[in-house]
């Protein structure tokens, strides 16, 4: 889905920072994936909120897996640039804008850090293959997808989530969903106020 914007949802954003970061901490790689991520304002997002947590030698060990099924065919190039008009940035805290944006040009673009952009990977992906893009993740995040499938396909597609995780892995989805009672036992709940959850034992 195309509909998103920078620091969308951030409670939810710093909530999941909050319990990846210490979790992850010392790891040599660290791998998160954004299924549904757009023309990438999430998945930036989420990376520059995790380069405020994690440290600068820390973050360098960050990998983040953008995927989209992207029926447009330009959310990879979108996303691979980094490059977004400034009328999109008008939600960033100035402090953020003038430390991860630089402008690029007269027309009022400014262009994500390298920085951040090559700490995020853009890949074309079907969540209905039920097929992960990697392994051993220490973050999911599904935000803007789950709401569009039927019960039957949010089963399997967060069993298939489930399987991606690492061991205590975390999985942060849209607040509007739940996760189905097929697969509770897979998960506990670590947030009263964010559907953000822990890989079970």
């Amino acid at each position: 889905m195309a509909f998103t914007f920078f620091f969308r949802d951030q409670l939810i954003l710093d909530l999941v920072v909050r319990h990846v970061v210490p979790f992850v901490s010392g790891r040599a790689r660290v791998h998160v994936w954004d299924a549904g991520c757009a023309m990438g304002q999430e998945p930036y997002s989420l990376t520059i909120l995790f380069a405020e947590s994690m440290g600068s030698f820390a973050f360098k060990n960050l990998q983040v897996y953008a995927t989209d099924k992207e029926e447009s065919d330009n959310f990879g190039e979108i996303v691979r640039s980094g490059t977004y008009p400034k009328e999109e940035l008008d939600r960033i805290p100035k402090g953020i804008l003038e430390k991860y944006f630089i402008p690029i040009d007269s027309t009022g673009c400014y262009q994500i850090t390298d920085t951040v952009r090559n700490r995020v990977m853009y890949q074309k992906h079907d969540l209905l293959s039920l097929k992960p893009v990697g392994e051993n993740f220490s973050l999911v995040l599904c935000k803007n997808v789950l709401l569009h499938l039927t019960y039957a396909e949010r089963v399997e597609v967060i069993r298939m989530f489930h399987g991606a995780l690492g061991t205590g892995g975390y999985f942060a989805m849209e607040q509007t969903q739940k996760i189905p009672v097929e697969i509770e036992h897979l998960f506990v709940k670590v947030a009263n106020d964010g559907q953000i959850f822990k890989k079970a034992d």
